[in-house]
């Protein structure tokens, strides 16, 4: 009997939905911009996936490059890296696929969420995928304390930088993108606001590895 946690790991469903519907194939080149301690990972690094990551707490590192190690051990532990997310060390254009889950909404203010999302953004190829999952205020903008500078304060108690769909919508035009879903936003009551953000970044990519792309999910042996 398959069992999904050891196959997928905490995997966030919305990412989950992306393999689904095959947005996410063994032959991607994925980087995960802040990546913790790689609850995303899993899966990716057990169907073959040529996995990156970034992170600037090296305990979150040091547990990605032993997943890695344990799952996908062909991938150079180079491949993981002690950065912030502004100050990524990948080459430009260098990802099929760019996850930053949970992480953006950190900024300390309107110039550092730029930096993140730009830095975010430069290495994923034209044509490739974006996921993004943040904090946000659609749905509860009336029950959000603003600090300023972008950030606010949440009925959990948390602080955290928002943005609103004219936000993501701006944000998604100025890059060079066009989303693939409409936005979708989970509203935890009474807490806070968590939105899924998929786009496409523009251009095609001449990477002869997407000129035919596998039907199923498949597996590392």
């Amino acid at each position: 009997m398959l069992d999904l946690t050891t196959e997928f790991g905490q995997i966030d469903i919305y990412l989950f939905d992306q393999l689904l519907r095959r947005r996410i194939v063994p032959s991607d080149r994925v980087v995960d911009a802040g990546c913790g301690a790689g609850r995303n990972l899993v899966y990716l690094l057990r169907s073959g996936c040529e996995v990156y990551a970034a992170d600037a707490a090296p305990e979150s590192v040091a547990s990605v490059r032993e997943l890695a190690a344990l799952l996908a051990p062909s991938l150079p532990a180079s491949n993981f890296r002690v950065e912030p997310v502004e100050g990524l060390s990948f080459p430009d254009g260098l990802a099929d696929v760019v996850i930053s889950s949970a992480v953006l909404h950190f900024a300390r203010d309107h110039e550092h969420f730029a930096a993140m999302l730009r830095e975010s953004w430069r290495v994923l190829r034209p044509g490739g995928l974006f996921f993004c999952r943040l904090a946000s205020s659609i749905g509860m903008a009336d029950r959000m304390q603003p600090l300023g500078k972008g950030r606010y304060r949440l009925p959990d108690g948390t602080d955290r930088y928002l943005v609103d769909e004219a936000a993501v919508m701006r944000w998604t035009v100025d890059l060079g993108g066009a989303l693939l879903d409409p936005l979708k936003t989970t509203v935890v009551q009474d807490q806070r606001c968590m939105t899924t953000w998929v786009a496409r970044r523009a251009g095609r990519s001449s990477d002869a590895r997407h000129l035919e792309r596998p039907r199923v999910l498949a597996r590392r042996s």
